[in-house]
């Protein structure tokens, strides 16, 4: 049987920060005058979900294991715990749980041909896959064009493949690049931390935010705050070096690629009619030059 992970401090913490921010008059109970702390008191949560206070005080502790869904989903009601926060929890519980066998970690592996034809014959907005560490791991041409300063960084030189948390954190250059770098810091760090309650034996993802959090003290604040993340929408406002600013609206959607991994496929557009759809088309055609002369040039 193999060992269940040891994410009692997650578990802790974000029960804690879940419970923080509630206030009273928000679940129907007096705010009293007496409070030394903000938000709900672990005696009131236990009411609402119809536990004991004894039984809810182990749980934020982290002792999650051997808990029913039935009494998940009471805590979850009890601390108004939106449905990606819902799912965190019981990511959280799971990975807690011994497991006959649990399938090994999968391996990092290219992406299948046909997803990267996918990828090249779409021509009018940028498109890319990446896995659940916010690795970039294809890419089409706009979409290695639009993210061109991340890709340059030394946060890709150096690991040898893109990441997005890494460029965002660490290269003083991402707050020029992202216009609203501070909600997409926040996104990024609840992306992470949805990953890691998904997946809290992944080694390569414990490095990655071990080397944020000993980096970037923004990224230690945000990642203390536990926000989850699981949906990925809306959209992102850039200052490209070469076209100026672009306004993109993107949409993500899981692949079925390798089973169990989490793969999506991200795809950034701009409004038809726009300023921005003329400046994604300069940056089309300056892809396509940067690559007829990177072609041209005699290799060493």
């Amino acid at each position: 049987m193999d060992t269940p992970a040891d994410n009692r401090a997650d578990i802790r913490d974000f029960l804690v920060t879940r419970r923080a921010r509630l206030r009273p008059e928000q679940v129907g109970l007096p705010a009293g005058n007496r409070r030394r702390v903000p938000g709900l008191r672990r005696e009131e949560v236990a009411v609402l979900a119809g536990v004991s206070t004894e039984w809810y005080t182990r749980l934020e502790k982290g002792h999650i294991r051997g808990i029913s869904e039935d009494v998940l989903e009471a805590v979850a009601r009890a601390l108004h715990l939106n449905e990606e926060e819902r799912t965190y929890l019981f990511d959280l519980a799971r990975a807690a749980r011994p497991a006959p066998r649990r399938p090994p970690r999968r391996k990092d592996v290219e992406v299948a041909a046909p997803i990267q034809w996918m990828l090249d014959s779409i021509t009018m907005s940028a498109a890319f896959v990446r896995n659940g560490r916010l690795d970039v791991v294809a890419t089409n041409a706009l979409a290695r064009a639009l993210h061109a300063p991340m890709f340059a960084s030394t946060t890709t030189t150096a690991h040898g493949r893109a990441n997005f948390a890494r460029y965002h954190f660490l290269d003083p250059a991402s707050r020029d690049f992202f216009i609203d770098w501070e909600a997409g810091a926040a996104a990024t760090v609840a992306l992470l931390r949805t990953e890691a309650g998904r997946e809290p034996n992944d080694r390569a993802l414990r490095e990655l935010i071990g080397e944020l959090s000993t980096l970037s003290g923004e990224f230690r604040t945000l990642w203390a705050s536990h926000d989850i993340r699981i949906r990925h929408e809306g959209t992102k406002r850039l200052q490209h070096p070469v076209v100026g600013a672009l306004e993109l609206t993107y949409q993500s959607l899981g692949l079925p690629t390798v089973p169990g991994a989490v793969t999506e496929l991200s795809v950034y557009t701009a409004e038809p009619a726009t300023v921005h759809e003329e400046h994604l088309k300069l940056l089309t055609s300056w892809a396509a030059t940067t690559a007829a002369e990177a072609a041209d040039t005699p290799r060493p």
